[in-house]
């Protein structure tokens, strides 16, 4: 068993010869990807991905790194790498480079920086980006970056083997070791290899998969499951999966095509990628296969097929509209939905909501659950066991994942051989310093979650997010009094009303008196201060709502003051 430091301090000043790793995110959790690297004085970042809030953070858009980590050491970053093209991974870069306030150089694949670019023309920021291949290497102050080709659900994805002076780190970003890869590039187990003869002092690997016994089935296999399931389809076949997943998105052009059907992309995200893609060359689409979709109303509906966003039950994507019928496009009974992608823990029962709304308008669901159309694209136990013997490095760090996954990978790496001792299991904000070889914890930094909410970033905190839960779920009581403070008395109120809460206003009768009196009492007592008798009108009724109706809902006292001696 991997043993867990109780209490991390503030850590001591990078040791000139360490390797100091500071993940800001991605350990713990599943998205908001992001590591910063530093020696000799310079922070290099791999990663800047965002994560998708959960039914609890009522109204986030989405959730950052804590860039804090970076207060006043802005003009050290050297550079950002990416190693592919998810949310994940690169939905962070717009906010992390106005917190850099200048030009660092982006190093990323074709299709990786293709998907940015327009995150940073929307965010109207400026960019150095460089294309890297596999097999290319860069200079970035004291790092030294080699990029090698890795098999993942989205093409273009990267490993990056990091030689610094104080130590090697090969980070395997997100993958797996698909051997039959629809674009025919595999993982090059060559080069992990080949870094591994010269020496991985860290090897930092993906954890998504770690608990999947076995290995990752092939991304091709799709193709047979959608040709069976479009064979069966009479009307119209929607398909929502990643707006990323180009792979997915090509396989269910051949079926479309095998088939007679056309395909309409469906959500803004799903057309702007998709074009990407298609103008790259990573999606191979044969003329007049696709079509816009105003196009499809004049196609008979068993010849369309519509590719869009809302897997993961995410309320504003099509899907979800579709199902509670805010959708331009309405679903009717026998249309088919398939469902062609993998289930983020946290949003079962948002997609459940909107596999039963699809139901209830009479459409076929097509999911994980009853048919095999997804395949995963991290590594399974046996391809990340593979790894490690093939690349044999000296010490492991677990990343990628909640800590289920990462420590069932930490025992898949003991179980390679490597020494317990030489094993890190670290979660966000946990400073690991790499030295003579060893990989040690030794403090910890803030790393709070960072909520986007429309235009506002980091100013959203955990309470506005309790307040909101409550409103939600709860409703809302106010209550108005103006109270004339130098005569001692109540001038009007208290006036009683609520939002959200199901008992009727009448209800609240039989508080007033008992509100009325508090106020008085605490008037008599030479109570003038505003917020002490908006608190004891809160208490009043607070207790009163908690005892009587067994309801917590947010209590607003408004208390106006006339008559003031001052």
């Amino acid at each position: 068993m991997i043993e867990l430091p109780t209490d991390l301090g503030t850590p001591p000043k990078v040791d000139p010869n360490a390797l100091r790793i500071v993940a800001l995110g991605g350990l713990g959790e599943v998205g908001r990807n992001m590591t910063v690297f530093e020696t000799d004085g310079k922070l290099l970042i791999i990663d800047a991905g965002v994560l998708f809030p959960e039914e609890e953070q009522p109204g986030v858009d989405l959730i950052l790194p804590d860039f804090s980590y970076l207060d006043g050491r802005e003009k050290d970053v050297v550079g950002i790498a990416l190693t592919h093209g998810h949310e994940d991974h690169i939905g962070a870069v717009p906010y992390l480079l106005r917190k850099l306030g200048r030009d660092v150089p982006i190093l990323g694949s074709t299709l990786t920086l293709a998907l940015v670019e327009p995150k940073l023309k929307e965010h109207r920021v400026r960019a150095k980006t460089k294309v890297v291949s596999e097999g290319d290497r860069e200079k970035l102050g004291p790092f030294d970056l080699e990029f090698i080709a890795v098999n993942h659900s989205i093409p273009d994805a990267l490993a990056i083997f990091l030689r610094t002076d104080a130590g090697t780190i090969l980070h395997t970003g997100d993958f797996k070791m698909d051997q039959l890869p629809l674009d025919g590039r595999i993982t090059d187990l060559r080069s992990f290899a080949r870094v591994g003869e010269e020496g991985v002092d860290l090897f930092l690997t993906d954890s998504t998969n770690a608990e999947v016994p076995g290995f990752t089935a092939h991304e091709r296999n799709i193709g047979r499951v959608l040709e069976q399931q479009f064979s069966h389809a009479s009307r119209r076949v929607i398909v929502a999966s990643f707006a990323s997943h180009v792979h997915r998105v090509q396989q269910v052009l051949e079926a479309a095509v095998a088939h007679g059907r056309k395909v309409a992309f469906v959500g803004r995200s799903m057309v702007r990628n998709m074009k990407i893609a298609q103008e790259l060359g990573y999606l191979q689409a044969p003329a007049g296969s696709i079509i816009d979709i105003k196009q499809v109303e004049d196609l008979p509906e068993d010849q369309v097929v519509l590719m869009c966003t809302g897997s993961q039950g995410e309320p504003m994507a099509a899907l979800s509209r579709m199902a509670n019928g805010t959708h331009q496009i309405d679903l009717t009974e026998g249309d088919t939905v398939i469902l062609a992608s993998s289930l983020i823990p946290g949003n079962e029962n948002s997609v459940s909501r909107v596999i039963n709304g699809l139901m209830r308008l009479g459409a076929t669901v097509i999911h994980k659950g009853n048919a095999a159309v997804h395949v995963s694209g991290h590594a399974s136990a046996g391809e990340l066991l593979y790894a490690y013997n093939i690349v044999g490095p000296k010490g492991v760090m677990p990343v990628h994942g909640e800590w289920r996954h990462m420590l069932a990978n930490a025992k898949l790496a003991m179980e390679t051989g490597v020494p317990k001792e030489k094993v890190v299991v670290a979660d966000d904000g946990w400073v690991v310093d790499l030295k003579d070889g060893q990989a040690s914890i030794v403090g910890a930094v803030p790393c709070e979650y960072v909520f986007v909410d429309g235009k506002s970033v980091g100013y959203v905190t955990e309470d506005d997010l309790r307040d909101r839960r409550v409103l939600a779920g709860e409703g809302f009581v106010s209550i108005f009094m103006t109270i004339d403070v130098k005569n001692r008395e109540i001038v009007a109120g208290p006036e009683i009303h609520t939002r959200g809460v199901a008992e009727h206003d009448r209800v609240f009768d039989t508080i007033k008196p008992k509100i009325t009196k508090a106020v008085e009492e605490a008037l008599d007592d030479g109570v003038k201060n505003q917020h002490r008798l908006q608190q004891i009108i809160r208490r009043t009724i607070g207790r009163w709502l908690s005892t009587k109706l067994r309801r917590g809902p947010m209590i607003v006292p408004m208390v106006v003051l006339v008559g003031d001696e001052d």
